[in-house]
């Protein structure tokens, strides 16, 4: 089992902090601790539960400049960014204090002669396995409405932001949870497997790459284990001709961008009518080329490092390798240092289906544009990728949009608009970008026990000839 958890800046490469790795009789304990707590937090009224996330929720609030300063530190987003991030968790977890006992109660069905209704019951403890990009926000999304719902959590946070995970756990217990309610296992990934296979152990949530999914995926159906998975996203950015131009180059700059580039949910293929093909990639080279490069802690920088620099390199070559099989080169493509983090806003075109620009997700602040001849064309384009979490559209064409609403394949199309994530919606893709939904009344039942029931009023007897099934 991994040893040693490191916090490293990314910014500077300087160790901020090591962490000892829970040992194998630690992450027991903490699985004992867990089970043995939901029962009981089963059993604690709704209104109590919804009322420790309400208090959560003004803790992130109260304390979201300190918290912003973390994330920064451990991951390099930009500090605006970062104090924005841990503002939304706030709004997550009022959103989920509010709404979410209503989300949970008895649905009653009309059904003569019986007492009938369905009722959303916890399943128990759930496994989280979390990313880096939005080290409290991916957290939150799926805390909030699971303890909510009477369900205990389990963080396996990524290893390069164990500060981020340890003060989540803080958080929640300052808000009022029982001790166990909620619990960072500060473990490999290499502990996984073993966590999935523990009968106490109800159900997992994973944000992550393909590859992570597959493996919790697998690991989770051995042993008939609900799963729910959101993975990576090559999102497509539609311009037609009838859209504004300025307002649609300055959003795609923004969605290439927003937290350095790494998002799932960033805009990553920029798909352009021929007709205004030429002054939107001129606007668009211009706009990642102006964005201000430094160091994340200064409110006037606009783009910060890559979380590590083994993703800079990374990014680095699928680019090189881009450009070797013919795509152009229009700004960017190369790291200011072999150990650098930081990657320059780049942006590419003529790319090549062979290519990795046009096959794979590029983590980082690199803008991958095509031509489309027609409608037909860009929809064709922005389907021909095996993923499929978010979509944007730019036309003023009512008919276009209705078009792209209903035959973009992706978890939400955004039209006139960047693809963000709200708690009053659902979100989740398709295809290799995962299944299942969360946030939203949908996403908080994902890890429920929906269960029928009906009880026959009346003379306790049994109706002959019904179906039993």
């Amino acid at each position: 089992m991994t040893n040693i958890l490191r916090s490293i800046n990314p910014t500077t490469g300087a160790m901020l902090a090591e962490y000892p790795a829970l040992s194998s009789a630690d992450l027991e304990q903490r699985l004992a601790r867990a089970a043995a707590v939901a029962p009981r937090w089963r059993r604690t009224a709704v209104a109590e539960r919804a009322a420790v996330v309400a208090r959560l929720g003004d803790l992130l609030e109260r304390e979201k400049d300190r918290l912003g300063r973390l994330m920064t530190l451990e991951m390099g987003k930009p500090i605006q960014a970062a104090i924005d991030e841990a503002a939304k968790c706030a709004a997550g977890c009022r959103f989920y204090a509010e709404h979410g006992p209503g989300f949970v109660s008895d649905l009653r069905v009309d059904d003569e002669g019986h007492r009938s209704f369905v009722t959303y019951e916890p399943l128990g403890v759930v496994l989280a396995v979390m990313p880096w990009n939005f080290p409290f926000w991916q957290v939150i999304r799926f805390a909030a409405p699971a303890l909510v719902a009477g369900n205990v959590g389990l963080l396996k946070h990524a290893s390069n932001v164990p500060g981020c995970a340890l003060e989540l756990q803080s958080l929640i217990e300052r808000a009022g949870a029982p001790e166990g309610v909620f619990q960072a296992l500060l473990i490999g990934s290499d502990a996984v497997s073993g966590i999935l296979a523990d009968p106490r152990v109800a159900a997992a949530t994973l944000t992550g790459s393909e590859g992570a999914g597959r493996s919790v995926a697998q690991h989770a159906g051995e042993h008939l284990k609900k799963t729910v998975l959101e993975l990576g996203g090559s999102d497509a950015f539609v311009v037609m001709p009838s859209a504004d131009l300025d307002r649609a180059v300055k959003t795609a700059v923004q969605a290439r961008t927003i937290n350095n580039g790494q998002s799932c949910i960033a805009a990553k293929r920029f798909i352009v009518h021929k007709a205004i093909a030429e002054p939107f990639i001129a606007g668009f080279t211009s706009g990642m080329r102006a964005l201000r490069i430094g160091d994340p802690l200064d409110s006037a920088t606009q783009l910060g490092p890559l979380a590590t620099a083994k993703l800079a390199e990374e990014l680095e070559v699928q680019v090189t390798e881009s450009v070797a099989k013919g795509a152009r080169l229009m700004c960017g493509g190369h790291r200011p240092a072999p150990e650098s983090a930081f990657f320059p806003p780049t942006v590419l075109t003529h790319i090549p289906p062979e290519s990795p620009a046009y096959r794979d997700e590029l983590f980082g602040p690199v803008g991958c544009v095509f031509v489309a001849r027609d409608m037909d064309d860009a929809i064709r384009i922005a389907n021909d990728t095996r993923f499929g979490l978010g979509a944007s559209a730019w036309t003023t064409d009512p008919a276009e949009q209705e078009r792209f609403a209903r035959e973009l394949d992706a978890g939400s199309v955004f039209v006139n608009d960047m693809v963000v994530s709200d708690p009053r919606f659902p979100f989740g893709g398709v295809k290799a970008s995962g299944y299942g939904r969360e946030l939203s009344d949908v996403g908080l039942r994902e890890f429920t026990n929906v269960k029928t029931v009906r009880m026959r009023i009346g003379d306790g007897g049994s109706r002959s000839g019904q179906s039993t099934e």
